[in-house]
C-alpha cells in the first residue's frame, strides 16, 4: 500500500485541514489521543511516513536551497494542510472546546467517550488472529494505561530543558494512538503552562499584531511564555522525528502486536473521559483551597460513579456518547468509500 498520494484534489486538501482541526482538538483534551483521529481518519500510515522523512537528508536538501525537492521528500503538501488544521484548532476550536468543557464537561466528555469506544471497535477489527503474544501485549498496554490514570501530577516547571523534554514526550499522542500527550503534560505538571498560558500569550501577540499593536511583546511575562512556546515546539519536532522512526519500524515488523498494545493503551486510559465523575479539589493543611497558576482550584482526584437514570441529564450524556460513536463510524465509512 502506498503511503503518499502524488496528486490531491481540492476536496482532499479541505478534508485534510478538517482532519487536522480534529487532531489538534483531540490533542488538547487530556485522555484523548490525536493519534486515534489519524488512525480512524485513514492517514496514520502517511503521517508516520512523513514524520520519518524529517531526517538528515531533508536537512541537507533544505540547506542546499532545494526547497521543491525538500517539500516533495517530506511530503510537504500533506504536512502543511494537516498542520494548518492543527494550528487553526489551537486558536479556534480548542478555545471553544475549553469553554464548552467549563460549561458542560459531562456532555463534551460523553462525545469523546463515544468516539473512543467506536475507535476501539474499529481497531479490534484489524486484529486478524488472537495469539498469546497479542493478548500479552494487550494486557501490558492496559497495565501501562491504568498506571497513567493513577499517576499524580507534578509541580509546574518552566525550566527550558524540562520544557524541551515535555515537548518530546507530549508529541507521542500524535504518533501513538491511545496515548494522550495532553494527559502526559498534566502528569508532568505543565499542561496549563504549555497548552493554556503559552498558547493564550501567542494568540494575544498575533491578534494584536494584526492591528499593528506590538505593545504586548514588551510584557516580560509574555516574552518568557513565547520563549517557552518556542522551546516546546522544538522539543515536539524532535519527538516527532524520534517516535515516528521507532513506530515506523515497529509497525512494519509487528503490525498486529502494535495494534494490540494500542488497544490496551486506549482501554487503560478510557476512564479519563468517563462522563460521570466528580472533581475532588485539593486543600492545604489549614483547609484552604489550593489554586493553580491560573487561579483555578487544583483537582486532587476524581470520584467516579455510574449513571443515575432517574436524572434527566443522564440521557443528554448518553445521547452525546451515541453522537461520538456515530461520528467515528461515519468518518470510517466515508474513508473506506474514498479508498
Amino acid at each position: 500500500m502506498s503511503t503518499t498520494k502524488s496528486k490531491r484534489s481540492t476536496l482532499d486538501n479541505v478534508l485534510l485541514v478538517i482532519k487536522g482541526i480534529a487532531m489538534g482538538t483531540a490533542n488538547k483534551v487530556p485522555g484523548v489521543s490525536g493519534g486515534i483521529v489519524a488512525l480512524i481518519g485513514g492517514f496514520y500510515e502517511e503521517l508516520i511516513f512523513s514524520f520519518q522523512r524529517l531526517n538528515g537528508k531533508a536537512l541537507k536538501l533544505l540547506f542546499m536551497g532545494r526547497f521543491i525537492s525538500f517539500s516533495t521528500y517530506i511530503n510537504g503538501q500533506f504536512l502543511c494542510y494537516l498542520f494548518g488544521g492543527v494550528i487553526i484548532s489551537y486558536f479556534s476550536v480548542s478555545l471553544m472546546l475549553d469553554y464548552a468543557i467549563k460549561k458542560n464537561e459531562a456532555v463534551v466528555f460523553g462525545v469523546f467517550f463515544g468516539m473512543i469506544i467506536a475507535s476501539l471497535v474499529l481497531i479490534i477489527k484489524q486484529i486478524h488472529a488472537w495469539s498469546n503474544k497479542i493478548i500479552l501485549l494487550l494486557f501490558m498496554g492496559l497495565i501501562i494505561g491504568v498506571s497513567l490514570n493513577f499517576a499524580r501530577p507534578a509541580a509546574e516547571n518552566d525550566h527550558l530543558l524540562f520544557v524541551f523534554c515535555c515537548g518530546m514526550i507530549s508529541v507521542s499522542g500524535m504518533t501513538i494512538p491511545g496515548l494522550s500527550g495532553s494527559f502526559l503534560l498534566l502528569i508532568l505538571g505543565n499542561y496549563n503552562l504549555l497548552l493554556v498560558d503559552s498558547v493564550n500569550a501567542l494568540y494575544s501577540v498575533l491578534s494584536n499584531a494584526l492591528f499593528l499593536d506590538f505593545e504586548t511583546i514588551n510584557d516580560p511575562k509574555v516574552r518568557r511564555l513565547l520563549i517557552i512556546m518556542g522551546v516546546f515546539i522544538l522539543g515536539s519536532i524532535m519527538g516527532l522525528i524520534l517516535f515516528s522512526n521507532i513506530i515506523k519500524r515497529v509497525l512494519k515488523k509487528h503490525p498486529q502486536l502494535t495494534l494490540a498494545s494500542i488497544i490496551g493503551f486506549i482501554t487503560g486510559t478510557i476512564s479519563l473521559v468517563w462522563p460521570w465523575k466528580i472533581e475532588v479539589f485539593k486543600y492545604d493543611n489549614k483547609g484552604a483551597l489550593i489554586l493553580n497558576s491560573l487561579g483555578n482550584p487544583k483537582i486532587d482526584y476524581y470520584h467516579y460513579s455510574f449513571p443515575d437514570f432517574s436524572n434527566p441529564f443522564t440521557y443528554e450524556v448518553i445521547l452525546s456518547i451515541l453522537l461520538g460513536v456515530i461520528l467515528i463510524f461515519v468518518i470510517n465509512y466515508y474513508g473506506k468509500k474514498r479508498t
